[in-house]
C-alpha cells in the first residue's frame, strides 16, 4: 500500500518527541530508584511481567482484523504509581524493543518499532505529569487514600488518550481516512479493554506493597483471559476461514468487500470482484485422489498471491471455486490485466508428488459500481461472467448484461425447481413413457420414462430445460429420486396386466457419481416391492467418460444388485470399445440421429450396422432410437436389431394414456399392421417417408 507524506511526517513528528522524553529521562539525576531488596524484587517482578506481556499480547478480533492487547499496559502503570516515570519509562520501552526483536514483528519495518516505543513513552510521560501535578506520593498502597483514585483515573484516562489516540491517528492517515471519524470509532472499541487493563494497576502496587510474591496470584485472571481469547481467536478464524487452505471463506470475503466498497464510496474509486474455478478439476481430483486434489488447492492460494498487491484479497469460496477482491482500481483495464496474469501464471505445471499438471482457470470479473452497487450482485454477476468464460472456453471474461438473461432465467428456474420438488411434485414434475418394442414380435417389452416439468408459466419443459440446472444447484439427487420413486410406483400398478414390462430411467453424472445412491435404489425397489432385473438405467458415454474409475465402481454395484444398465445415445460420445467391452452393460442404444437417416445416408447405415454387430457379438441386447417410420422398422428388423423405440411405435404417454394403451393389450406392431417387407436394394437407397413429429 502507498502511503502519503503525511504519514512519514507524523511518525517522525512523534518519534523525534518520543525519543528526546526517553532519553531526557534516562538522564533525569531526580529519577527515583528502589530503597530496599523489598522494592528492588517488586521492580524485578513488574520488569519481568512487563516483558512477558510484551511477547504474549492478547489478540481480541475486530471484524476482518485482530487487535493485540498488550497486559504490559497493566504492570508498566503499575510501576508508574510506584517508582514514577523514568523507571516505567525506561523499563517500558525496554520490554518493546526485546518483543520486537524476539518475535520479528517488524521486519524491515524498523520505523514502526521506533513509532511505538515513542508513542508508549509519551503515554507514560504524559501520566506521569499529572501524577506529579497533583502530588501523589510514592509511598506504595500506604500512601492511598480515596482522594488519591481520583488522580490516579486522570492519571489514567491520559495514559490511554496519548496512547491510543497516537496509534490511531497513524492508522488513520496511514488509510487515508478521516481521522476524527476513525479515531471515534477506535477510541470507543479500545475504551473498555484499556481500561479494564489500567484498573488493575492500583490493585497490584496494593499487592506488592504487602508482598511481592503475591503478585503471581494477582496474574493468574489474566493468564485465563490470555488462553480464553487465543482461543475466541482460533474459533473465530476457523469460522472465517477455509480449513484446508488457510483462506478467508465466503463470509470473510463478503465482509472485507463491503469495506471495500465503503471506502470506494469516499474516495470515488472502483474495485473488482473476480471468481476462478478450475477447468477439469474434478478429472484430477477423482483420477489421482482427493488427497492429491488437496495438495493442488494449497497450491493455488500462493500462485494467485503472487500475481496481486498486498492490498488485493484472496478467498476460497468452495470446492475448486476461488475469488479474488481487487481494491482502488483506478482503471477497469487493471481487473483484465490482473486476470490475464493469473492465467499466465498457471501455464507453470503444478508439482503433486513427481507429477506435474497442468491446470488451467476459468475467471469471471465484476466490477464496481459499473456491474453492481452491493456484494451479493458483484459475486452472482462474476459468477455469472466466470461460466460464460468456461462455456466460451475464453479462459477469462468481464460481466455482460445481455449475456446474463439466460443466467438470470436459470437462478429463478432453480428456485422454482426446488419450489415444485419440495410443494408440487405429482402436479408439476410429470413423468411420460415411451415403449420399447421387439422387431421380431411387435411385443412391447420395456418402457423408458421421460421427466417433464409442467411449469405454471413456461408449459411443459422438456428435461434439457432444467436437468442442467438441477446437475448445477444440487437438486439433480432429489429430481431422480423423485422419478425413480414414481416410476416404480407406476410400474407396481402394472404388474397385474403388464408382469414383464420393464422401466428405464435416465441417470446423469451427478447421479452416478452419488455414494448414496445404490442404497436409495435399493430402498425403493424394497418399497415397492420391484425385482430388480425389471429396473434399468440408461447412461450415455459421457456420463461414464467423466469418471471412469467411480462410474466403472458404480455401475459394477447396480449390476451387482440385479439391476440392468444401458448405454444410451451410443455413437455420439467418446467411449473405446476397451470400457464398452468392460461395462456390466447389458443393452446399447443407438443414438436417433444415426437411425432417423440410415435409409437415406450411406454413412448413418454403416454405423447402424455395424453397432447393431457389435452389440450382438458382445451380447448385448440393441436397441434403436428414433424409428420414425416402417421403412426404418424393417431394415432394422433385416439387420437382426432386438428392439425399437420411436414415433412409429408411440409417441411418449402420460401415466394415463400409457395404463390404457397397455391395458387394451395391443402390440407395438400386431395383425393390423403391415409385415416387415425386405428392402430394396442397399439400406441407404430405400426411399424416406420419415415424418418428424
Amino acid at each position: 500500500m502507498r502511503r502519503s507524506p503525511t504519514v512519514y511526517r507524523y511518525v517522525a513528528a512523534v518519534s523525534v518527541l518520543g525519543l528526546a522524553v526517553l532519553v531526557w529521562t534516562a538522564f533525569d539525576r531526580s529519577a527515583e530508584i528502589p530503597r530496599d531488596s523489598k522494592e528492588w524484587l517488586t521492580l524485578a517482578l513488574l520488569t519481568f511481567f512487563i516483558v512477558l506481556g510484551e511477547l504474549r499480547p492478547i489478540q481480541v478480533s475486530r471484524g476482518e482484523d485482530k487487535e493485540e492487547i498488550t497486559t504490559s499496559t497493566t504492570f508498566a502503570f503499575a510501576l508508574l504509581l510506584s517508582f514514577g516515570t523514568a523507571l516505567a519509562v525506561l523499563v517500558q520501552a525496554g520490554a518493546c524493543l526485546v518483543g520486537e526483536v524476539i518475535l520479528h514483528r517488524r521486519q524491515g519495518q524498523w520505523w514502526k518499532s521506533l513509532f511505538n516505543v515513542a508513542q508508549l513513552t509519551l503515554a507514560l510521560a504524559g501520566s506521569g505529569a499529572v501524577l506529579r501535578l497533583f502530588t501523589l506520593p510514592r509511598s506504595g498502597a500506604h500512601a492511598f487514600e480515596a482522594s488519591d483514585l481520583g488522580i490516579i483515573l486522570a492519571a489514567g484516562v491520559v495514559f490511554f488518550v496519548i496512547n491510543n489516540g497516537l496509534a490511531g491517528m497513524g492508522l488513520a492517515l496511514s488509510l487515508d481516512i478521516p481521522v476524527l471519524a476513525y479515531l471515534r470509532r477506535d477510541l470507543g472499541f479500545q475504551m473498555w479493554t484499556a481500561s479494564m487493563m489500567l484498573a488493575l494497576a492500583p490493585v497490584v502496587v496494593v499487592t506488592t506493597d504487602r508482598n511481592p510474591w503475591l503478585i503471581f496470584l494477582l496474574a493468574l485472571p489474566l493468564v485465563g483471559i490470555y488462553w480464553g481469547s487465543q482461543q475466541a481467536v482460533l474459533n473465530e478464524h476457523q469460522a472465517l476461514h477455509d480449513s484446508l487452505t488457510g483462506l478467508p471463506n465466503r463470509t470473510l470475503l463478503r465482509d472485507r468487500a463491503q469495506q471495500a466498497i465503503l471506502n470506494c464510496q469516499r474516495d470515488e474509486s472502483g474495485l473488482a470482484v473476480m471468481i476462478m474455478d478450475l477447468d477439469r478439476f474434478k478429472e484430477i481430483n477423482d483420477t489421482l485422489g482427493h488427497h492429491n486434489g488437496d495438495l493442488l488447492l494449497k497450491q493455488i492460494g500462493p500462485r494467485l498471491r503472487a500475481c496481486l498487491r498486498q492490498s488485493d484479497g484472496i478467498a476460497r469460496l468452495g470446492g475448486d471455486e476461488f475469488a479474488v477482491l481487487l481494491r482502488k482500481l483506478d482503471d477497469n483495464s487493471t481487473a483484465v490485466q490482473v486476470a490475464a496474469k493469473i492465467r499466465k501464471s498457471f501455464e507453470q505445471p503444478f508439482e503433486l508428488q513427481g507429477l506435474s499438471l497442468n491446470v488451467e482457470p476459468s475467471i469471471g470479473i465484476a466490477l464496481y459500481p459499473d456491474h453492481g452497487a452491493d456484494v451479493d450482485l458483484l459475486l452472482q454477476r462474476a459468477d455469472v461472467a466466470m461460466y460464460i468464460a468456461k462455456e466460451n472456453r475464453s479462459g477469462f471474461t468481464s460481466y455482460v448484461a445481455e449475456q446474463d438473461q439466460y443466467s438470470a432465467k436459470r437462478l429463478a428456474l432453480a428456485g422454482e425447481l426446488r419450489h415444485a420438488l419440495d410443494e408440487r411434485p405429482e402436479e408439476e414434475l410429470l413423468l411420460y413413457y415411451q415403449p420399447k418394442a421387439e422387431l421380431s414380435s411387435g411385443r412391447v417389452v420395456g418402457v423408458e420414462t421421460l421427466l417433464r416439468w409442467q411449469h405454471p408459466r413456461h408449459a411443459l419443459m422438456p428435461p434439457d430445460d432444467f436437468i442442467p440446472i438441477a446437475e448445477h444447484t444440487g437438486l439433480i439427487r432429489p429430481l431422480t429420486l423423485y422419478a425413480i420413486d414414481a416410476a416404480l410406483e407406476q410400474l407396481r400398478m402394472w404388474q397385474g396386466e403388464s408382469p414383464d414390462v420393464t422401466i428405464a430411467i435416465n441417470l446423469s453424472v451427478r447421479n452416478l457419481l452419488d455414494r448414496h445412491l445404490q442404497d436409495d435404489v435399493a430402498r425403493l425397489l424394497e418399497k415397492w416391492v420391484i425385482a430388480p432385473h425389471r429396473l434399468r438405467f440408461e447412461i450415455t458415454e459421457s456420463v461414464i467418460m467423466t469418471d471412469t474409475k467411480r462410474s466403472m465402481a458404480a455401475l459394477a454395484a447396480l449390476h451387482d444388485m440385479g439391476v440392468r444398465l444401458s448405454v444410451d445415445d451410443f455413437g455420439t460420445g467418446h467411449s473405446s470399445l476397451t470400457y464398452l467391452k468392460q461395462l456390466p452393460v447389458s443393452e446399447i442404444k443407438i443414438d436417433k440421429s444415426f437411425v432417423m437417416n440410415m435409409a437415406a445416408t450411406s454413412n448413418d447405415a454403416v454405423i447402424v450396422r455395424s453397432t447393431i454387430d457389435l452389440g450382438r457379438n458382445l451380447g448385448m441386447q440393441v436397441v434403436a432410437e428414433g424409428v420414425e417410420d416402417e421403412v426404418i422398422w424393417n431394415q432394422l428388423s433385416l439387420l437382426g436389431c432386438d428392439l425399437a423405440q420411436g414415433h412409429f411405435v408411440s409417441r411418449p404417454l402420460s401415466s394415463k394414456d400409457m395404463t390404457s394403451w397397455l391395458g387394451r393389450g395391443e402390440q407395438a406392431l400386431g395383425p393390423s399392421r403391415p409385415k416387415p417387407r425386405p428392402a430394396v436394394g442397399p439400406l441407404w437407397l430405400d426411399p424416406d417417408p420419415s415424418r418428424r413429429v
